[in-house]
């Protein structure tokens, strides 16, 4: 991390489409799991009715963007290939947009084909968890797109993430790797790039708060927008020995620290604690 690497930060915001998304004050994206496989089942959605309520109260409780995926990243967790993820989110993107056009999509997926076909039916964000690394062709697509590319930093693949990840210096090697990553994504024409450190993923619960504890440094080198997902990972509820579907409190906890150490958006599961959060820190910042 050489000076050079040191951007001037301006106020951030990211193109959804045309449609300018200030990120100056934080958003919070919530999660639509359109599968039977998330580690927290309060998120699963079977039915296009409930993948459309959960979209409306999501919205309703403040959520800017709406995070669609098909496949479950839990370590284990049996993979989906593109053409199951495709037939889950095209009516799902579908329905959403139906009943609420305004929407601003965000499609959950490593897989080229994917993103280009749920761009295509209205998405404007493509969240991927490889950062190109398992589809060689999904940086070049979100370039040639020109939608927001959420870059994440994982280390291994989802099946054999959390078998012994080892790092000299985790916030170090994160923050270098989505330094490179980012050159990447501009040489390939990507305008909006957003940097996930990729909590619990190939990561152990230290490497997880050593990332949580410098998560500024991440918007202070790249000048990119950070987004963080926390909500009910292993993280907590391993920490306080509970369950994923007891980690509410400990989840807005971490929210609020990320929020604090300057993250753009928050990826939840539930929307509603994590507004509260954003207003209270907006309000103690003045805005």
């Amino acid at each position: 991390m050489t000076p050079h690497h040191i951007n001037i930060l301006q106020e951030p915001a990211i193109n959804c489409k045309g449609r300018l998304l200030s990120l100056a004050s934080p958003v919070v994206m919530g999660i639509i799991n359109v599968t039977d496989d998330s580690f927290y089942e309060g998120s699963r959605m079977h039915g296009l009715h409930q993948v459309v309520e959960k979209a409306g109260q999501h919205l309703g409780e403040g959520a800017t963007i709406l995070d669609l995926g098909a496949q479950s990243t839990r370590p284990g967790a049996a993979m989906v290939g593109a053409e199951e993820e495709i037939n889950r989110l095209l009516p799902a993107i579908h329905a959403i947009i139906n009943h609420y056009p305004q929407a601003i999509i965000s499609v959950d997926t490593w897989y080229a084909a994917v993103a280009e076909k749920t761009v295509m039916a209205g998405a404007s964000i493509i969240n991927d968890i490889s950062a190109g690394d398992l589809d060689a062709g999904m940086i070049p697509l979100a370039g040639k797109l020109q939608v927001p590319y959420i870059a994440m930093h994982m280390q291994g693949k989802p099946a054999t993430m959390q078998e012994k990840p080892h790092y000299e210096n985790v916030v170090r090697e994160v923050l270098d790797y989505l330094i490179a990553k980012m050159a990447q994504c501009r040489a390939a024409g990507i305008k909006d790039f957003i940097a996930d450190p990729g909590f619990g993923f190939g990561k152990t619960l230290d490497h997880n708060y050593a990332l949580l504890k410098d998560l500024r440094l991440f918007h202070e080198i790249l000048g990119a927008p950070v987004l963080t997902g926390i909500s009910r990972k292993s993280m907590i509820y391993k920490l306080l020995n509970i369950t994923p579907d007891e980690a509410l409190n400990g989840t807005t906890v971490l929210n609020t620290i990320a929020l604090q150490q300057g993250t753009h958006i928050l990826r939840v599961h539930d929307v509603k604690a994590a507004m509260e959060a954003v207003r209270i820190i907006e309000k103690i910042k003045g805005n």
